[in-house]
């Protein structure tokens, strides 16, 4: 893959946000050409298949699950390239039919005739959450010790198993994608980014190229998501107030396909459901944005590196109505609205933003979200341990 050299970033204490970087070339080829002599420098990224081979090997590429139709799942788990592990997480119904059964009896299916390492788990599967709180991770468990249902702990849950399994990237794909070829292309893109970055702590976002709309007779292809003009302007919002200078650098605020090394998840905040996305923003510039007290101090030594890369693919996936929209963006802006490092004037605006939008009644005070600890507190020798025997034999190397 050949991918450009973002030519402008954003320093924000240790974090470095680089500029949307365009794919210029899918394919480059099995191994890395050396530059020509007569060339002083190249304004591009030249990553080999034995690069992307080498990096995809180690990540595993988590797909959440909710009830999505199995013919898109199908097509997303058959889009990932051979060498990634993957973990399916499915927090489907069960009644009037088991949508788990079905979705695990594909997975069985497609283990079986492609002799890959796929993982299944249901979310609120009790053995799991008894992992969970042996390790003494249980904030994300219910009432009755079961993991809560959300996209966020879902995710959550994914990520302790990656750790577990020794991968040292964790990528994460929506199940509801209709194109398999832009599932391949994100997972290129994630190792895209991991090879050229030069610190241990580095997130990979994917801006998608365009999403294909329905207008009369037409395809219409749209550059931004409804949600994400809003999340991007938010955040960009509140880099510029401490920066003195106005950005958008910003493009992947919910970034739904997003990648990043294992010790940068083990040492972020979490947030529940669809907010999980922003937060990730949000978190960095509260734990390693140099304004408050640092966690990690050998995270802001080494620094942060987040890849915006825009994809080539377009993005078509299940469209949820405006509802879902306007909850979406209701989630993510509630974690900036809350968050120390929001300066009260954005506050306001994203009151006067939600009132407008009719996702917040006059005078309503805005909820705040549920967090969630980083994963470095989890302990990973008795989470293993704990581990149902089924699952270890497709998890574990």
């Amino acid at each position: 893959m050949i991918i450009e050299i973002p030519g402008e970033l954003e320093r924000f204490g240790g974090n470095i946000i680089y500029e949307l970087q365009r794919v210029l070339l899918l394919d480059s080829g099995l191994r890395k050409k050396a530059p020509d002599l007569d060339s002083s420098a190249y304004p591009y990224y030249n990553i080999s298949y034995e690069e992307s081979y080498a990096i995809e090997s180690k990540m595993s590429i988590v797909v959440p699950v909710k009830d999505v139709p199995l013919k898109l799942l199908e097509g997303v788990l058959f889009a990932i390239p051979h060498h990634c592990h993957v973990i399916v997480v499915s927090n489907s119904s069960k009644v009037p039919a088991d949508r788990f059964v079905m979705e695990k009896k594909l997975v069985d299916n497609i283990r079986k005739f492609t002799r890959r390492p796929i993982s299944i788990v249901y979310q609120k599967d009790k053995k799991l959450s008894g992992a969970l709180k042996d390790a003494g991770y249980s904030s994300v468990l219910d009432s009755k010790g079961i993991i809560k249902s959300g996209k966020g702990e879902g995710m959550i849950l994914a990520m302790a198993l990656a750790k577990a399994a020794g991968k040292k990237y964790i990528g994460f794909i929506d199940a509801d994608n209709y194109f398999p070829g832009s599932v391949h292309e994100y997972v290129k893109e994630y190792a895209a980014g991991f090879s050229i970055s030069e610190s241990r702590f580095t997130m990979v976002r994917i801006a998608w190229y365009s999403k294909p709309e329905i207008s009369k007779d037409n395809l219409f292809f749209t550059k931004q998501g409804r949600s994400s003009v809003v999340t991007n302007k938010f955040l960009n919002k509140i880099i510029s107030y401490y920066t003195g200078f106005e950005t958008e650098i910003v493009r992947t605020g919910n970034a739904g396909e997003h990648a990043l090394s294992t010790e940068l998840a083990m040492v972020l905040g979490y947030s529940s459901g669809y907010s999980i996305e922003s937060y990730h923003y949000i978190n960095l510039l509260e734990n390693f944005g140099g304004l408050d007290t640092i966690p990690y101090k050998k995270v802001m030594n080494d620094f942060i590196e987040i890849f915006q890369i825009n994809s080539r693919n377009p993005h078509f996936h299940q469209k949820k109505g405006s509802r879902h929209i306007r909850n979406m963006i209701k989630d993510s802006l509630k974690v900036m609205y809350h968050s120390s490092v929001c300066p009260e004037p954005i506050r306001e605006e994203i009151i006067q933003d939600l009132t407008a939008r009719e996702a917040l009644k006059e005078g309503e005070e805005l909820e705040k979200g549920i967090y969630y600890p980083p994963l470095a507190s989890l302990d990973f020798d008795k989470f293993k341990d704990s581990l149902p025997g089924p699952l270890t034999e497709t998890l574990l190397p």
